[in-house]
């Protein structure tokens, strides 16, 4: 069909691992360009060629600021990634929801990650993608909880096992 256009991310760059992995809001610019690299706002006028070293520099600037035990930080990681693959479209990785705090959290981890998501996903131009785990009960789903609150007619959220 003429005009039509697939678009796709055929990179892998984000942390992997058990527990919290994301313990800072990653603000997630996709640019649709020819050429592509990815370039971080703390590193302006570096460019990344090398997504396993996006993923390394992620780790790294998350533990400068969040320590490497686990802490978390409301201060964003900006990141752009420019590529003829993408729209051009801004995305914000947010910490999950946890209760029991690990590592260096404090003993209110649950508040602090609850406020650090509502700080984001109130916006009115935000559509929330409320993801939980394939083996989880929805109705348990703390991410649709939240997400149902800030949005009870479900008109900004879509769930995903």
């Amino acid at each position: 069909m003429p005009g039509t256009h697939q678009y796709y991310v055929v990179r892998d760059f984000l942390p992997r691992g058990s527990g919290i992995v994301t313990r800072r809001p990653l603000v997630l610019q996709l640019i649709n360009s020819n050429v592509e690299y990815a370039e971080f706002l703390h590193q302006r006028g570096k460019k990344y060629p090398d997504f396993d070293q996006v993923r390394k520099e992620i780790e790294d600037e998350t533990d400068r600021v969040t320590g490497s035990n686990k802490g978390i930080s409301n201060v964003p990681i900006n990141l752009r990634v420019y590529s003829p693959n993408v729209l051009n479209l801004t995305l914000i990785d947010l910490p999950g929801m946890t209760k029991v705090p690990v590592g260096d959290q404090p003993a209110d981890i649950e508040n602090l990650i609850r406020s650090m998501l509502l700080q984001f996903i109130t916006k009115e131009n935000c559509l929330i993608l409320a993801v939980s785990s394939a083996n989880q009960d929805l109705a348990t789903s703390d991410a649709l909880k939240l997400a149902k609150e800030v949005d009870p007619e479900g008109k900004n959220h879509i769930s995903h096992p």
